[in-house]
């Protein structure tokens, strides 16, 4: 049996924090020991390459841990996509997250890389060597037709050069599933890991489920409206879904796990306590 990957994800610390919290989140997964960890961007500005670069490179150099480094498309151009990879080049960054990107209220898109399919061709022509993932959506894109149409255009980003895909987070195993004997069936053969974002928050929860047009299955909503007022014992909770999700989702024999840390190691490191068995190589 082949043990599944196992990565994380964290975030470059919020414009207005200290640039050493990012160090308290790394100290904090030290000993997890992930396949990669990913880094992710915003929306193309300099100090978003700048800030994933560095990270990237501290995780790579200083924790012995590759990277993967997100770039998202829509509001950039050829010359930021350039850069962008430039210094990721100097960061020691192999691999690229390549994202479509969310919309931004007031902001027009500049209309170079509508599609993240265009993107991971861009990046294929300038960095022949570089692995590219792509990301995909067990319950399809909320701007999707239907999860058939979705499951079309990733075929698109996988024959334009992605070679691992991460999921969107999803709440209901099942529809992990469903989405998986689709693409498998629509020819896409690459690796895909399946997105698990832990609980804190019932709002945060409702709010993403909201932003993503995913489902909130009836076993969660009853956790979110027992314990939405007690905010250790939703963590709690939070942890043991996710911990069930995993054990679920390995003994279905899944290529692998990404784990959405959101900055906060304690949670993490719980759910990794609760599973390490299921990763041991």
């Amino acid at each position: 049996m082949t043990t599944p990957m196992f990565s994380l994800e964290v975030f470059p610390p919020k414009r207005n924090a200290p640039v050493g919290t990012i160090y308290d989140t790394l100290d904090g997964l030290e000993g997890l020991h992930p396949d990669f960890i990913s880094v992710t961007y915003g929306h193309g500005t300099q100090s978003d390459r700048t800030a994933t670069a560095r990270i990237a490179n501290t995780i790579r150099t200083e924790y012995g841990i590759p990277t993967v480094a997100h770039l998202t498309a829509l509001y950039s151009d050829h010359e930021v996509i350039d850069q962008a990879l430039d210094m990721f080049d100097k960061a020691g960054v192999t691999a690229v997250l390549a994202l479509r990107g969310d919309e931004l209220p007031d902001h027009e898109r500049v209309g170079v890389f509508p599609h993240a399919s265009d993107l991971v061709a861009y990046i294929r022509e300038r960095r022949p060597d570089m692995k590219v993932f792509g990301a995909c959506y067990p319950e399809g894109h909320y701007e999707s037709a239907s999860l058939d149409d979705d499951i079309a255009n990733l075929k698109v980003k996988v024959d334009a050069g992605v070679t691992h895909l991460i999921s969107q987070l999803f709440y209901d195993n099942d529809d992990f599933y469903r989405f998986l004997d689709k693409a498998r069936a629509a020819g896409i053969d690459v690796p895909i890991e399946a997105g698990i974002m832990p609980v804190r928050g019932a709002k945060s929860v409702r709010r993403m489920a909201e932003r993503n047009a995913s489902r909130i299955p009836a076993r969660l909503a009853r956790l979110l409206d027992r314990w939405e007022g007690n905010a250790e014992a939703l963590r709690a909770a939070g942890i043991n879904y996710a911990s069930e999700q995993i054990t679920d989702l390995v003994s279905h024999g899944v290529d692998g796990i990404h784990l959405y840390t959101m900055n906060h190691p304690g949670s993490t490191r719980r759910i990794w306590s609760n599973v390490e068995p299921l990763f041991t190589r």
